[in-house]
């Protein structure tokens, strides 16, 4: 831990705290979460999340992102899950760096779901 020696010093430890508690809270528009169990990492989880932090640039800061575990569907692998500010959720599967461009472009900045992508549970 860092020794706080100036007022300057004690700032710049709440703003990395600020940060945080809003990343674990989702004080942003949209969360993002990159299922990455040992299946989904196989079939190209770990190339779906770097597409996805390229494809957001610097709309990064309106959106939250996270890793999981395996959500059951392995067949389904690689996935993502995108909840809405709303808390309206939604699944999508098989993916690959283009789908994850084409979700971003639509889903991220427009609001408007890729349905031929999504899973049907």
């Amino acid at each position: 831990m860092t020794r706080i020696n100036s007022p300057k010093d004690l700032k710049a430890v709440q703003e990395k705290a600020k940060k945080d508690i809003d990343l674990r809270s989702g004080q942003k528009d949209m969360r993002i979460t990159v299922h990455m169990g040992t299946c989904g990492i196989a079939a190209g989880a770990r190339d779906v999340l770097a597409a996805l932090l390229t494809e957001l640039g610097p709309a990064t800061d309106k959106v939250t992102i996270t890793q999981t575990g395996c959500a059951g569907l392995c067949d389904q692998e690689p996935m993502l899950t995108l909840t809405d500010k709303a808390g309206g959720s939604f699944r999508y599967g098989r993916l690959d760096k283009n789908k994850v461009g084409q979700i971003v472009r639509e889903h991220v900045l427009r609001g408007q779901p890729v349905l031929e992508y999504m899973i049907k549970c």
